[in-house]
């Protein structure tokens, strides 16, 4: 009688769990998935930063810099992202510069840009030192981040801002450069 009431027991058992795996494959494939970074990431010499921001161009330039460790910077980017949505069809170039470790290019820097829902280009400098960098873009700036640095079509400075930016300011801004 134990032994047949440990085999039927078992066999509810067995009969239990074969129902529940299914369910629970089910339920697990209605789980929405964590993003993943579909956002590249280039790297970017401080020589090939200096081509970028000097060069002319058809368009204004905007080039801001940041960090995933920087708060201020994490903070500002969804404006970031509304203003590269609003402007690149009225003639914006936008890019994005983060001074994160070079190791970072393929993991959290693409990860917060997909999370962010950024399609502008973005690069990471890869450079030892970026002091040059930083002078190459404005000798007045001390590589306070974030940084954000508006150029005109000729490749001229026009507005800069360090720390988070007052996004009314900068649309002003750029409204003075984008053409309709």
């Amino acid at each position: 009688m134990r032994l047949m009431r440990t085999i039927l027991l078992t066999a509810l058992l067995a009969l239990a769990v074969s129902f529940a795996v299914p369910a629970q494959k089910r339920r697990s494939s209605r789980i929405a998935k964590p993003a993943v970074a579909k956002s590249n990431v280039e790297p970017i010499s401080t020589e090939g930063l200096k081509a970028l921001v000097s060069q002319q161009r058809d368009k204004p330039l905007l080039v801001n810099f940041w960090a995933t460790w920087c708060d201020p910077c994490r903070d500002e980017f969804p404006d970031l992202v509304k203003i590269d949505n609003e402007y690149r069809p009225k003639s914006l170039d936008f890019v994005t510069v983060s001074l994160d470790e070079v190791k970072d290019i393929k993991t959290q820097v693409p990860q917060f840009l997909a999370q962010m829902k950024a399609s502008m280009p973005a690069y990471l400098l890869d450079a030892k030192d970026p002091e040059p960098a930083i002078n190459a873009i404005d000798t007045k700036w001390q590589g306070d981040l974030p940084a954000t640095f508006l150029f005109s079509d000729k490749g001229v400075l026009i507005y800069k801002h360090f720390g988070r930016v007052n996004t009314a300011e900068l649309r002003e801004q750029i409204q003075k450069l984008v053409k309709e």
